[in-house]
């Protein structure tokens, strides 16, 4: 999974019905517990909030910011708080989503194909089809036009991949390429046991 990395921290792209996931730089200035430190040195130590902007190395309208969130919040309101708004009223519809997947699942339409037929723009359909992990058909069976899933697995040897090979036997007294068709399907007759299967 490609992480995105933005005044450091990284940022997991977001997948369907999955929640953002804010893992924070070790090297960050402000962690959650530094802002802790911060407000609490401005609000009950009283220190000016230039002072503390100046000790965490930080611009002082974000020591502002983070103190007057402890004052509001408490240390509860120290953690990152998700960007995503709380409702989007331009959303794509869900009916017109089923539609689009629909069309990428029994199709295997592009998006541009799948833009004409419901008269919306490509731009969307291609956001919808990377919402819902189906913008490359690589990603679709090609027999069954489902999302491919893999194994996944914590740790190696988790799963035990077995392969059954078929072996001949070289009959007694050689076979067809030695001594020619007519002897060698006498040497194989003659011979118990024709092949072996052996599971690797």
């Amino acid at each position: 999974m490609e992480k995105v990395s933005c005044r450091g921290v990284e940022l997991l792209p977001l997948h369907l019905n999955e929640q953002e996931t804010f893992v924070v730089h070790a090297n960050a200035v402000l962690t959650p517990r530094g802002r802790l430190l911060l407000a609490r040195r401005v609000v009950d130590e009283g220190w000016p909030i230039v002072r503390a902007a100046e000790h965490f190395h930080v611009s002082w309208p974000t020591a502002k910011r983070w103190a007057s969130r402890y004052v509001a919040m408490g240390p509860a309101g120290m953690t990152d708080r998700s960007s995503r708004p709380h409702h989007s009223p331009h959303r794509t519809p869900g009916p017109v989503v089923r539609r689009i997947v629909e069309l990428r699942w029994r199709h295997r339409l592009s998006p541009l194909a799948i833009a004409s037929r419901l008269s919306i723009p490509a731009s969307t359909v291609h956001a919808v089809l990377v919402r819902c992990r189906l913008n490359r058909l690589s990603h679709i069976d090609i027999r069954t036009g489902e999302p491919i899933r893999r194994y996944e697995h914590s740790h190696p040897g988790a799963l035990i991949h077995v392969d059954v090979k078929k072996l001949g036997n070289i009959p007694a007294g050689g076979g067809w390429r030695f001594v020619g068709r007519v002897q060698g399907a006498k040497n194989r007759a003659a011979t118990p046991g024709g092949r072996v299967s052996l599971s690797v």
